[in-house]
């Protein structure tokens, strides 16, 4: 039963995790309208910005400061945000599709840097004995977990109430308007350009902290870990919990990391280990499935933007005043 329960913890912690990338996506897509495809490579900026800043010294690699592992999530923000605001400059003058393939590019890129610059990221091995949290209670398993899920949890609270607070402030009005009238915003006197590079650098820097929060809960990093199927991943919580809403998007990441790890569970226990490899498909095929059925149930996802259905009363036409007594 205990094992039961510290499995559940180390679950929900990592679909909280997922969750994070999910936010900084809700930003970008969800409220600004920008289609980015390369997510992948800003968590693996976090993710190794904070490694490297954080591990003891290690001769033959760039790095081993050994800080705290609140200056390395720190520090993962700010590099995988300015990264994403020089990528922004230079590419966010595209549209849709066009911005798809180059933000693809960019993650494409940073997986190649990470495999093959061994003095700076351990190319294919990777990067470990990377500082955890509570690594005291790492002989009790479910104590490290749930002490985990709880600094897991306080930060995502966080950064959840600073996104709630940034979509309902002026800021986030300027960035739903570009996403729904660009020229509209534009002839107010907005600058669409200003205003989404600061869109995609803040959803970076939440992607990279999520990377960063990542290594450090498991300890290792490698190239591995970054791949386009992590894209496909955070795209489909999105979608299934609701584009434009952060509460959406926490949900739609639990519920779909919940099916992926069942799948997989599953998978190994109905198939012999020589055909696992290639029943490892089924996961895709389990969420392509889930997709097909919340969309034709809630186009707009879980907690999606829906249009508020008006009340037989508020349809009803106004009584127009007596004149006679609109005289009095």
């Amino acid at each position: 039963m205990m094992d039961i329960i510290g499995y559940g913890a180390f679950f929900l912690t990592t679909a909280l995790v997922f969750s994070f990338i999910t936010l900084g996506l809700n930003l970008q897509w969800g409220l600004t309208g920008l289609f980015n495809v390369g997510l992948a490579g800003f968590v693996a900026i976090g993710a190794y910005t904070s490694a490297l800043l954080t591990t003891p010294d290690t001769t033959g690699r760039f790095g081993g400061f050994d800080l705290p592992i609140l200056v390395g999530w720190l520090g993962a923000m700010v590099v995988a945000g300015l990264a994403a605001a020089i990528i922004g400059v230079a590419t966010l003058r595209l549209k849709s599709d066009y911005l798809a393939i180059t933000t693809f590019g960019v993650a494409v890129v940073v997986q190649l840097v990470a495999l093959n610059a061994q003095k700076l990221t351990g190319g294919p091995f990777g990067i470990g004995f990377i500082p955890r949290p509570f690594a005291s209670l790492a002989e009790t398993p479910l104590l490290f977990n749930f002490a985990n899920l709880g600094v897991v949890v306080v930060v995502l609270l966080i950064v959840y109430l600073a996104l709630e607070h940034l979509a309902r402030s002026p800021w986030g009005r300027v960035l739903k308007a570009l996403r729904e009238d660009e020229r509209a915003a534009v002839s107010l006197g907005k600058s669409a350009r200003f205003y989404r590079v600061q869109a995609f650098a803040v959803g970076g820097a939440i992607m990279g902290l999520a990377g960063a929060i990542q290594a450090h809960f498991i300890g290792f990093i490698a190239p591995d870990n970054y791949v386009p199927i992590l894209t496909f991943q955070i795209w489909v919580m999105l979608i299934v919990g609701g584009s434009g809403s952060n509460k959406g998007a926490i949900a739609g990441s639990v519920l779909v990391w919940a099916i992926w790890a069942g799948s997989g569970a599953l998978t190994s226990v109905l198939f012999s280990p020589e055909q696992q490899a290639r029943a490892a498909s089924l996961q895709i095929v389990a969420i392509g499935v889930m997709l097909c059925i919340i969309l034709l149930v809630r186009p707009g996802g879980i907690f999606g933007d829906m249009p508020r259905r008006r009340s037989a009363v508020e349809l009803q036409p106004k009584p127009v005043a007596d004149e006679s007594n609109a005289a009095s």
